[in-house]
């Protein structure tokens, strides 16, 4: 071993120490240096190496080498001629060249461990298991994925023979042949399966150094396999949608570049996918400002957003939502509708709304609400009507729903898939009256469409035609109704020629009919041929145990028409209107039940009694006199109990007005129980 000594405790000095300290080669004996707190000479003391204040005094040692790092000729020529001759000394030029070596190979161990370090950090982090073997066949790395497949720790393979860790390897083989070997089954000795791939590692010159396998767990393999044939059928799948959709979309990604488009955007916009794809997301803007780029900016969806596009300068309706995967951003999808579909769409919707209005039946028997004895017979009488080809007449006070038992009658019939026309005859003027009814030829009048016009009776014909306010018919048009009754055939206006027809008459009226034959307003043949089959519909002041019942029933009605969420209606509520007469009937309590929700609160949902006006003060003045007669007493004719009978509801009904309705206050007034009273309300009809 070299003896060596260091002159000099500066920077120089103290890199050959460093440098020399880490050699087996040399053996630093002393440090020299006038300044004793120099660096180097605090460096030397630190690793016990002698120190001295005058190179002169280490020439005790018997020294191999001298390093004259202090940069003084004078010096370097005095350590020269006081040395021993078989000592060799080192200038400080050569020492500087020795410190600039020194720190590049630091600086390239340094890079070498840093990169060591990040090839070790991406082999443990993939998810491939690795290992590696040198060329005599010794396992030189093994990765932590290869741990967590092979069950095996890296300490015990390390090191040893890939033949020990893996008797049927393919490794060796690789390296004879030098060729790749792609997806290979193999077997580890605790009987694990692997699916591994093999490639042989080879330098600059060619040579083969040794190989490497990359392999994962035969189970995982499959799984990953069978996920990935999944997301390919889903793909296929979604873009299958996506082309044969009628709606037009269109997707960008992140920064606002068209990714892909369907064939109906094509077909609206005008622009092909060379247009699109890759190109900026307002490239197919005419008027409007870009939805995607304004969704990619504030990752909320916009709706309905009128726009023009294309070179057609295309009307359309634009709807964009945002696409977002795990939380981040990935692009928008945009649909876009043609305005002028939507509006064709929507003419044929009204269009179709007319059709069904005029020449269909809306409602069935299921559509009549009640349970009563009086709503029983009439939809018995009805139903019965309706399996006939007879003409009914529908006989009731206004708004008790005699258009509602005319739709019922046809729907159930066996015309019920033939037109079914309803005519008001009370709206349509005298002088339009038989024109509309039975139509007439061309150059009937003046002003007569050409080509003449089909009347209401031919427009109907194999189906039904309902007449409403049949009482308010004029007396010449009552006299070809009745031809038509009798002879089913019609004669346009303007016409010779009669015409065969076979429809189904239902008519209604909410007039006395034989005090108009009485005064002369209604003709009585007519009546007889109408009055075939009459249905008597109660008024609701006859029937009001189906208060209930109806007003659930328009409760759910007006909820749909108003958008409201109303639940139902208290008992006290339906009590009160139990006190009313109802002279507009079932019209007039839809009409009460929608002035009640449109003026409840957003945060109510059950109708109370406060929500129902006082009907008391509504009652006509002259009922309310009724009211308050006192009893007539003995009428000759009527047996006792049923002048006690009156006697006693007129009793109760004059309690009622005192107590403004309220039945508890009624009952104590009377002094009989709230039972009690109900009993006798229910018996006499009240």
């Amino acid at each position: 071993m070299q003896k060596v000594m260091i002159v000099g405790g500066g920077v120089g000095g103290t890199t050959v120490l460093k440098l020399l300290s880490e050699s087996e080669v040399f053996s630093i004996v002393c440090m020299a240096d006038t300044n004793e707190s120099a660096e180097g000479m605090l460096a030397a003391k630190e690793r016990r190496i002698p120190t001295v204040t005058s190179w002169s005094m280490g020439l005790e040692w018997d020294l191999d080498i001298i390093f004259d790092t202090t940069g003084d000729p004078s010096v370097y020529k005095k350590i020269k001629r006081d040395m021993g001759e078989q000592t060799i000394l080192i200038p400080g030029s050569v020492a500087l060249i020795m410190t600039k070596l020194f720190e590049e190979k630091n600086r390239l161990i340094s890079k070498l461990e840093n990169t060591s370090a990040k090839m070790d950090l991406i082999l443990n982090t993939t998810s491939e298991g690795m290992v590696v073997i040198d060329h005599e066949g010794f396992i030189i790395m093994f990765n932590d994925s290869a741990e967590r497949a092979s069950d095996t720790k890296r300490e015990d393979v390390i090191g040893r023979h890939i033949k020990d860790f893996i008797p049927s390897t393919g490794l060796l083989r690789v390296m004879q042949t030098n060729q790749k070997e792609v997806n290979q089954e193999i077997t580890l000795g605790n009987g694990m399966e692997l699916i591994t791939t093999r490639i042989p590692l080879v330098n600059a010159d060619k040579e083969i150094i040794g190989a490497f396998a990359v392999f994962r767990n035969k189970m995982e393999a499959v799984q990953l396999a069978e996920q990935i044939t999944d997301l390919k059928e889903i793909q296929t799948m979604l873009q299958a949608i996506i082309q044969s959709s009628d709606e037009a979309i269109s997707v960008v990604d992140d920064q606002g570049r068209g990714l892909l488009i369907n064939p109906a955007y094509t077909r609206i916009t005008g622009l092909t996918k060379t247009q699109v794809i890759g190109k900026p997301a307002s490239i197919d803007i005419y008027e409007g400002e870009s939805m995607h780029m304004k969704v990619l900016q504030t990752k909320k969806p916009v709706r309905g957003v009128n726009m023009r596009v294309g070179p057609k300068h295309k009307e359309v309706i634009v709807n964009v939502a945002p696409i977002i995967v795990d939380g981040y951003l990935k692009g928008s999808v945009g649909v876009i509708h043609d305005v002028s579909e939507i509006q064709a769409l929507t003419h044929e919707l009204n269009r179709a709304r007319q059709i069904i209005r005029t020449l269909q039946a809306k409602y069935s028997f299921d559509d009549i609400i009640g349970a009563s004895e009086e709503m029983k017979l009439p939809i018995e009488q009805a139903k019965l009507s309706a399996r006939t080809p007879a003409t009914v007449l529908l006989r009731g006070e206004s708004g008790t729903g005699k258009e509602l038992f005319a739709h019922a009658i046809h729907n159930a019939s066996d015309r019920k898939f033939n037109k079914f026309v309803r005519v008001n005859c009370a709206a349509i003027s005298e002088s339009l009256l038989e024109s509309e009814l039975f139509g007439y030829d061309e150059g009937a009048f003046t002003g007569a469409s050409r080509g003449g016009k089909v009347g209401f009776f031919e427009e109907a014909n194999q189906g039904s035609i309902f007449l409403d306010e049949i009482g308010e018919l004029p007396a010449n048009i009552q006299a070809k109704l009745l031809r038509v009754l009798q002879e089913k055939e019609i004669v346009r206006v303007g016409g010779t020629k009669p015409i065969p027809i076979n429809v189904r008459v239902i008519a209604a009226t909410n007039i006395n009919l034989e005090q108009a034959i009485a005064n002369g307003s209604f003709r009585e043949d007519l009546y007889f041929r109408l009055n075939r089959m009459p249905i008597f519909i109660a008024p609701l002041r006859k029937r009001k145990e189906d208060l209930r019942e109806l007003a659930e029933h328009l409760i759910n009605k007006i909820n749909q028409e108003y958008g409201r969420s109303i639940e139902g209606i208290t008992a006290a509520a339906i009590h009160k209107m139990q006190i009313y007469n109802w002279p507009g009937n079932v019209r007039e309590l839809e009409n009460i039940l929608g002035r009640a929700i449109i003026f409840m609160k957003l945060n109510e949902t059950i109708i109370d009694i406060h929500h129902i006006p006082d009907f008391i003060e509504e009652i006509p003045l002259k009922q309310q006199e009724k009211l308050l007669m006192k009893p007539s007493g003995y009428v000759s004719g009527k047996p006792l109990s049923e002048i006690i009978d009156q006697y006693e509801a007129e009793i109760i009904q004059q309690a009622f007005h005192t107590h403004k309705g309220n039945k508890t206050l009624t009952a104590k007034a009377l002094g009989i129980s709230v039972r009690n009273l109900y009993y006798k309300m229910e018996k006499l009809k009240l």
